[in-house]
């Protein structure tokens, strides 16, 4: 039987893309996931996580990772909300992955929610398992965080050797982010593509420095 994880990064940054990724392994093999050492993303050093990716994508059957940028999630935004986002992105994945069944991280305060309105959304009839923190319970979802993360990393650095200036890791709590942010809008006289222009942080900010 084939099986998915699907976790994401980057849904709270207010700079630079969300990414979802999903992997599916023959169940069989899932022993030989765990062997890897696979934990939640965030506890991994960026250099233990890009070892671990490449373990992982030796290993799986197969494995999506779907991108949306700033601009496409303000333009979602206009109609629905962050969770609403969240279920179509990882019912896409799951539709490019194929599993019989699937293990996720609930973005929904409601687990059984999430894993509802995913299940709805998504073209096959499946069994789903939503948890909050399946990261740190499934290594299969462990892994899809592996992924999603080294994707957003890689994703980061891009963009800061294009415009050639430090944007630390994104989040609004981050000095780094809002300094980028502040130069940004003091220099140009508005918000960056690669941000988020519909996020509380961004519209303050714009405000500010007007």
């Amino acid at each position: 039987m084939l099986v998915a994880g699907v976790d994401e990064a980057g849904k709270g940054p207010v700079l630079g893309p969300m990414i979802v990724a999903g992997i599916v392994i023959e169940e069989s093999k899932l022993p030989e996931l765990k062997k890897l050492g696979v934990k939640d993303s965030k506890v991994l050093s960026p250099m233990r996580r890009n070892y671990l990716a490449s373990k992982i994508r030796e290993l799986v059957d197969d494995y999506y990772i779907l991108d949306v940028s700033a601009r496409q999630i303000d333009e979602f935004r206009k109609i629905m909300n962050m969770n609403q986002i969240m279920v179509i992105c990882h019912a896409k994945v799951l539709d490019q992955l194929g599993p019989q069944k699937a293990y996720l991280d609930a973005s929904d305060v409601n687990e059984e929610r999430f894993g509802e309105n995913v299940s709805k959304k998504h073209k096959a009839s499946i069994e789903i398992i939503a948890k909050h923190k399946a990261d740190d319970l499934f290594p299969i979802v462990s892994a899809a965080s592996i992924l999603a993360k080294v994707r957003r990393d890689r994703c980061v650095r891009e963009i800061e050797k294009k415009i050639g200036l430090p944007l630390g890791s994104g989040y609004p709590s981050d000095p780094k982010t809002r300094k980028f942010m502040e130069k940004w809008i003091k220099e140009h006289g508005s918000l960056p593509d690669i941000a988020r222009h519909s996020w509380k942080t961004s519209e303050n900010l714009l405000k500010k420095m007007r």
